[in-house]
């Protein structure tokens, strides 16, 4: 037999270590992305206000912070800061970006049922914003975007949330979290459902209604991650969502 003959040792099979960060790793990295991103767009308005010569407090951050074109410079800026440490903690792992991130573009029969889906979740929460009289948009929203359309700023506005908000966000959620996430005791199901959680308390700034609605919409973009395996995906949808939103909060809003 060969694994009796020393001429022909038996093959010792050495397991692949795995180049995905399971539930804590993921967890420790996820929140120093999430660090990234906010010192991303804090350190956006810190250079404005020292541009500008006010004192560097609370009280300048937030008067400078309220326009449209120091906001909208705020959330583009966050981008670069993601995509580093997202970079940095899958370069450890020795990974590559693309594939740990599942940077691949998706069919146009996908594109189109993720349309679809964002629309018919969409579509429920209007009927149900209109059923109990509510804003289909929080007023605070509606107060910046026509004001950044007034201060021509519309434009700048529109990037950032529909390109840099989505790419970020959808990095940290739907990219790094899931990923790791859903191939540690979460699996796919609680991968989803967690990396909404998260990316809801992103948008900590809202009422509980509209966080039940951001929450419900990071289900549906859970779902066509795993369903496409494509991130893109969910990043064209998110950008489509936010882009929808501010067209017609800016120019058709009464």
């Amino acid at each position: 037999m060969d694994s009796l003959n020393p001429d022909h040792p038996p093959l010792i099979v050495t397991p692949v270590a795995s180049r995905v960060w399971k539930f804590w790793g993921t967890s420790l990295w996820g929140i120093l992305l999430f660090v990234a991103m906010f010192v991303g767009q804090i350190g956006a308005i810190v250079l404005l206000v020292v541009h500008r010569g006010l004192p560097l407090n609370l009280a300048s951050m937030q008067l400078v912070g309220a326009e449209p074109e120091a906001l909208a410079l705020s959330v583009t800026m966050g981008l670069p800061a993601t995509l580093g440490v997202a970079w940095l903690a899958i370069r450890i792992r020795k990974a590559s970006f693309v594939d740990y991130l599942a940077l691949h573009w998706p069919s146009w029969k996908q594109i189109l049922l993720g349309a679809v889906g964002l629309i018919a979740v969409v579509l429920a929460w209007e009927v149900v914003s209109r059923s109990l009289g509510r804003e289909a948009t929080p007023g605070f929203m509606t107060d910046l975007l026509k004001s950044g359309r007034d201060r021509g700023a519309a434009v700048l506005l529109l990037l950032s949330f529909s390109v840099a908000a989505p790419m970020s966000e959808e990095v940290l959620a739907r990219g790094f979290l899931y990923r790791g996430w859903s191939e540690s005791f979460l699996r796919v199901p609680g991968a989803i459902l967690l990396s909404s959680l998260v990316w809801t308390a992103v948008h900590i700034q809202y009422d509980l209604y509209f966080l039940a609605e951001v929450f419900s919409i990071g289900v549906w973009f859970g779902y066509m991650r795993y369903r496409a395996n494509s991130l893109w995906l969910t990043i064209v949808l998110h950008a489509l969502n936010n882009m929808t939103a501010v067209v017609l909060t800016m120019w058709l809003g009464s």
